[in-house]
């Protein structure tokens, strides 16, 4: 099945051809580490999470590349403010963003390449870029000449004589141009340095991401990612750094996200409007986060606060818990395949044509909004069954083909099954909702096998002890009043 992806470069969706067969070579730019993981870097991470979890599927082998810009003009400020060492202050909030990455359940990168760990690679390439002519030393630093790169602006959809009269850029009276950037810094008091044929001092922010890309990946590898916000001038200064040094300008395939919001507004560690991720996980389980921002196309914005959270939360806690049913109804120890007839057969191909809607969504630009919602369907229809079929080895089996389903795509692919409940909707102890659940699962049978009188008993019993049931088309749900 082919994959199409929406390329940013060419503001077009491309069927998604790799480099070399089966194998798929990732870079996403990563976090600069002066402070806590926001929920921010949440939904890149999440997003690419799931595009190789994906792409495994299709029996892809995946090396992703994750950088840390851990020597950065804002990490230096930092550090100074607190007295610190600025390396020792970014390989602490490195290790933050690690941490919270895991409790999130996501994969880590295979490699993690640091600024201050690759400075051979990045000299290598200021000095290539000087050779050509793209890049002019002055007074200890480097500086990229952006006329002396036609493509400027292809990425950002904007021309030069746009970017000249309407984009402010860093101010240094060492630049030939307002729009030239730094490759090379020349060092300052106070300040980490490195010893380079162009004097002491360290890199600029975007010939970092060029360096180590080229040295991980090759000089034309599959994918980029990073945030709607790294389009320009990040993205546009690598795809110039690359192009002049190499002529490739990097990746084939530019992949950008929307921002994640907080409260309407953009989530920043600047300014301190942000919600880490260590604080969202005290309040919400992994897998809801999760769900939540793969409810949205990964290139659209979106907001998050309590409300909006709520919203998707009722969905998502309707799909677990009928994961769990589903579960508990086909038992621990997996039926033996057997031959299927009627409606039994009929739900394995309804499962089949699910299947295929799911991986459309899916290579469609990798949209997780609509694949959640064939998840959804597909709850609808294997429900349905279960309210009819009457027990028998097929009716097992065939329930079992639906909860591998449910497994391998919302768990095993999108992360947001939640084998464990963590929060019901009712007040409870321990001990109660255990028992509770036993009885919706006996409850439940009863209910299958058509013994609709013994079944009636227990929801009248349990009112009689102050426990309501309500059965609604997504499950039975219970209340003591």
């Amino acid at each position: 099945m082919a994959i199409q992806v929406y390329n940013t470069l060419t503001r077009t969706k491309q069927t998604f051809v790799p480099k070399e067969p089966q194998q798929v070579g990732i870079y996403v730019c990563g976090v600069t580490p002066y402070s806590e993981t926001h929920l921010g870097h949440a939904r890149p991470s999440v997003i690419w999470d799931v595009i190789k979890r994906y792409l495994r599927r299709w029996n892809y082998q995946v090396l992703h590349v994750q950088n840390f810009t851990d020597v950065d003009d804002k990490i230096i400020a930092k550090a100074q403010e607190r007295g610190v060492d600025a390396l020792e202050l970014s390989a602490y909030y490195s290790q933050d963003y690690l941490e919270s990455m895991d409790a999130l359940g996501i994969e880590r990168a295979d490699v993690y390449p640091r600024v201050s760990e690759e400075m051979d690679v990045i000299i290598d390439m200021i000095e290539t870029l000087v050779e050509q002519g793209h890049a002019y030393e002055a007074e200890g630093s480097v500086f990229f000449a952006v006329a002396s790169f036609s493509e400027y602006g292809r990425l950002s959809n904007q021309r030069l004589e746009e970017l000249q009269s309407g984009t402010r850029f860093e101010v240094d009276p060492n630049k030939r141009s307002a729009m030239d950037f730094a490759l090379w810094k020349a060092a300052k008091p106070d300040e980490p340095s490195w010893d380079s044929p162009f004097g002491p001092g360290r890199p600029g922010w975007h010939i970092e991401c060029s360096a180590m890309a080229r040295k991980y990946l090759g000089e034309n590898f599959d994918f980029h990612g990073g945030g709607t916000d790294l389009i320009f001038p990040h993205h546009e200064n690598e795809i110039a750094q690359s192009k002049g040094a190499t002529g490739s300008p990097g990746a084939r395939y530019w992949l950008h996200s929307g921002m994640l919001n907080l409260k309407e507004e953009k989530m920043s560690k600047s300014t301190g409007h942000f919600l880490t991720i260590k604080e969202a996980l005290q309040h919400y389980p992994k897998e809801l986060l999760r769900f939540y921002v793969l409810s949205a196309h990964y290139r659209s914005e979106l907001e998050f606060h309590d409300e909006k959270l709520d919203e998707v939360r009722r969905g998502w806690q309707r799909l677990n818990q009928f994961v769990r049913e589903l579960r508990s109804s086909v038992g621990e120890e997996l039926p033996v395949p057997c031959p299927l007839s009627g409606a039994e057969q009929q739900l394995k191909e309804d499962i089949a044509e699910h299947r295929r809607r799911f991986d459309d969504a899916m290579c469609d630009d990798f949209n997780t909004a609509l694949a959640i919602a064939v998840l959804f369907d597909l709850m609808k229809v294997v429900r349905s069954y279960m309210e009819q079929a009457a027990a028998s080895a097929e009716n097992r089996y065939a329930q079992s083909l639906a909860l591998q389903s449910f497994t391998e795509l919302g768990s095993d692919v999108l992360g947001v099954v939640q084998w464990h409940d963590t929060e019901s909707e009712a007040p409870k102890d321990g001990y109660m909702d255990a028992a509770m659940r036993l009885i919706l699962d006996v409850r439940q049978r009863l209910r299958q096998e058509k013994n609709f009188e013994l079944a009636d008993q227990i929801r009248s019993e349990l009112q009689d002890a102050g426990i309501v049931l309500e059965d609604t088309p997504d499950g039975t749900r219970w209340k003591v009043e």
